[in-house]
Parts: C-alpha cells; sequence; structure tokens
C-alpha cells in the first residue's frame, strides 16, 4: 500500500459519501445518472467476487464490502426509494454500447482466461466507460448542481491518482498491469474536460455546464 493507492481510495470513498448524503439529504436523485450507477455495481459485484475465495487484509476486504454494498444501496435510492424523482427523461444513454463491448474484450484481452480472471477483466474495462451515461446526462441538461460536481471530481480524483499510483509501482516495484493502466488512462481522459470545468467554474462558485 503506498500514499497514491491510499488517496485514491479515500477519495473515492469520498465520493461515495457525497453522492449518498446529497441523494438522502435532498430526497431526491435528481441529475444522477441510475445507468451509471448500476454499471458502477456491475462492475465492483464483478471485480469483487474474490470476497468469497481469498482473504488479503483487514482494509481490503472491508474496502471491498463497502464499494459493493454502497453501489447497490445507491441503485436502490434511485430505482426504488426515490423513484419520483429520477430523472429518465435524461439518463437516455444506452448501457449496452458500454456493457456488451466491455465482456466481449474482455473476453479476448484477459491474463488469463479463466471466469475469475475475465469477469475480473470485464469490471475494469467497464469502469473505464462507466461513468459515461452521468456525463451525457449533464451534456443533455446543460448544467450540474454543485453537489454533483463534487462527486465527480472526487471520483475522477481516484481514478488519477490510481493511476500514478501505477506509475510509482513501476518505478519502484518493477510491477504493472497494462490492462488495469490502460483502461484507468482512458477513464481520467474522459474527467480531463470536467477537471477543467470543474476548477474554472465550481471552484469559482459558478455552476458547471458542459457544451451541449
Amino acid at each position: 500500500m503506498n500514499v497514491f493507492r491510499l488517496t485514491g481510495d479515500l477519495s473515492h470513498l469520498l465520493a461515495i459519501l457525497i453522492l449518498l448524503v446529497k441523494i438522502w439529504r435532498s430526497k431526491s436523485c435528481a441529475g444522477i445518472s441510475g445507468k451509471s450507477q448500476i454499471m458502477f455495481a456491475l462492475v465492483f459485484t464483478t471485480r469483487y467476487l474474490d470476497l468469497f475465495t481469498s482473504f488479503i487484509s483487514i482494509y481490503n476486504t472491508t474496502m471491498k464490502v463497502i464499494f459493493v454494498v454502497s453501489s447497490y444501496v445507491t441503485v436502490y435510492l434511485v430505482y426504488v426509494h426515490f423513484k419520483s424523482t429520477y430523472d429518465s427523461n435524461h439518463d437516455t444513454f444506452r448501457m449496452e454500447f458500454l456493457v456488451v463491448p466491455s465482456a466481449g474484450l474482455a473476453v479476448l484481452v484477459n491474463h488469463e482466461f479463466t471466469l475469475f480472471e475475465i469477469l475480473w477483466t470485464f469490471s475494469i474495462y467497464l469502469e473505464s466507460v462507466a461513468i459515461l451515461p452521468q456525463l451525457f446526462m449533464i451534456s443533455k441538461t446543460g448544467s450540474a448542481e454543485t453537489i454533483t460536481s463534487h462527486y465527480l471530481f472526487a471520483l475522477g480524483a481516484y481514478r488519477a491518482m490510481y493511476l500514478v499510483n501505477w506509475v510509482y509501482r513501476y518505478y519502484t516495484e518493477g510491477f504493472y498491469d497494462l490492462i488495469a493502466v490502460v483502461a484507468g488512462a482512458v477513464q481520467t481522459v474522459f474527467y480531463c474536460d470536467f477537471f477543467y470545468l470543474y476548477i474554472t467554474k465550481v471552484l469559482q462558485g459558478q455552476k458547471l455546464q458542459l457544451p451541449a
């Protein structure tokens, strides 16, 4: 465990906390893409199946459980508890355009052709694009609430720090995972435009708006 991975994990936890608190306090999931949340739930479900087969540390297990449980809690809040506030008219990105190619690529490009490894690889590919429905939704509505912007920034920071973690591990341990590095780089690129708008707009007290 290095400081970059730890910072990434904490950023991820912060993103989850911001999102859940935002939904619960406002009693609304307006502006939140349910489709992105479904894909995040799918990502963590397929990635952490090893919860039942291996134990690394209490920290590792705790983080895995938090990520899996919180993703399903979010989906429940969006599609059940606060369903009347869900903006399905703007959350129109076709999930199958992301899930199916990710699954196909996982079968073709993986470290080992086993069920667990393919599912893990699928989760890496899918996570790299799972945020697209959320960004697409913001683009369609033309803006995002400040608290939603904070959530997205923390989520993007998590992926960026994990990318730095891979670079650090390569130079200090001689270890790297090409699949994780490439997928992480792709995901970080998707956030770049958002990062720029967040810094120049939200941090200046303005509302975030994406080009339509």
